[in-house]
């Protein structure tokens, strides 16, 4: 768990403030890295004081700023202060145990039993790193749009367009006092996106397709939202009534709105040739992957971040997937 001390006086101006104890092991970027897309999203800034995150609640927009402190040897239990500010502060810092992992229970995954069927990579990644949790935002359109935004392209590529966008049509996170992070920015709301013109689409390189499907799920943002208290399951199967969102766009909503331990991204240009190297030391395809990870079935996706968190990388050969700019044409 990181450790850091908050500035008494910031924490004393904030607009609404809560304690949330984790209960054991806690990795703060750890677990809500899933969410940042990339070290440049606007969004988010990691600095000696905390991690901040500029979001949009029900109430309006807040700036939130998440603080771990670990557990002592004398047992002492560790904890994560939520500081937040603006007209979503309470909405905020309400949801901040959900976000950081609250209901995300590893009990099963880590009964001998269960972890006696695991390749060795997987349950030495789990020892090693005991404080991740799977976060939970019931933000849903905050992670549809940026997710869609990623179909059929490079992470490059999607994370260039979404900061594009960001940049001209984000709003500035509410102010905490002298100590606000420069630069960190509100996503746009479903009706901010919904009025982005088509050439600004364009010059963030973002293709027809994937910004008629953004329009497309947007024009029912109220109904998408409501996703966020359905079950995973059922959430993943009303998002796919949209046209333009398959498989792989609902499972990585699902893993970030609802920290489904089950949602995996089968369709990803690399994910299924990584899991068959892994655990097979051979290439697989989509229908490989998901018969591997049969077993696990209920907890594929723990498999699949323990599996990044080991440190196996897959043979570097083949053709890389082409970068396009559609901002030319």
């Amino acid at each position: 768990m990181t450790i850091a001390s908050a500035p008494a006086a910031l924490a004393a101006a904030a607009d609404a403030s809560l304690r949330w104890y984790p209960g054991g092991p806690f990795n703060l970027l750890q677990s809500l890295g899933i969410l940042m897309r990339g070290n440049g999203d606007p969004s988010f800034a990691h600095r000696p004081d905390g991690l901040w995150m500029a979001l949009t609640t029900p109430d309006g927009p807040a700036t939130l700023r998440l603080t771990a402190v670990s557990g002592t040897a004398s047992g002492a239990d560790g904890f994560v202060d939520a500081q937040a500010w603006g007209p979503g502060a309470g909405a905020a810092v309400a949801g901040a145990p959900r976000l950081l992992g609250r209901d995300d229970d590893w009990s099963a995954f880590d009964e001998p039993t269960f972890q006696a069927g695991l390749p060795r990579l997987v349950i030495e990644a789990r020892r090693r790193n005991p404080g991740l949790r799977l976060p939970a935002t019931g933000r849903v359109v905050d992670s549809l749009v940026p997710t869609i935004l990623e179909q059929k392209v490079t992470t490059i590529e999607a994370r260039r367009g979404y900061r594009y966008l960001m940049y001209r049509y984000g709003a500035a996170a509410p102010a905490a006092g002298r100590h606000t992070p420069s630069g960190l920015l509100v996503a746009p709301t479903a009706e901010q996106w919904l009025g982005i013109p088509s050439w600004e689409w364009h010059k963030a390189g973002v293709g027809p397709q994937r910004s008629a499907t953004v329009m497309r799920a947007l024009r029912s943002a109220a109904a998408l939202e409501r996703l966020a208290s359905l079950d995973a399951a059922e959430a993943g199967a009303k998002l796919q009534t949209i046209p333009g969102i398959g498989i792989w766009t609902a499972a990585e909503v699902l893993q970030r709105t609802h920290g489904c331990p089950d949602s995996i991204a089968v369709g990803d240009y690399h994910l299924a040739s990584y899991v068959g190297y892994a655990l097979t030391g051979e290439k697989t395809d989509d229908a490989g992957m998901l018969a591997l990870m049969e077993p696990w079935r209920g907890h594929r996706q723990r498999v699949v971040r323990m599996l990044g968190l080991s440190g196996f990388r897959k043979p570097a050969f083949g053709p890389r997937m082409t970068i396009q700019d559609h901002r030319g044409h």
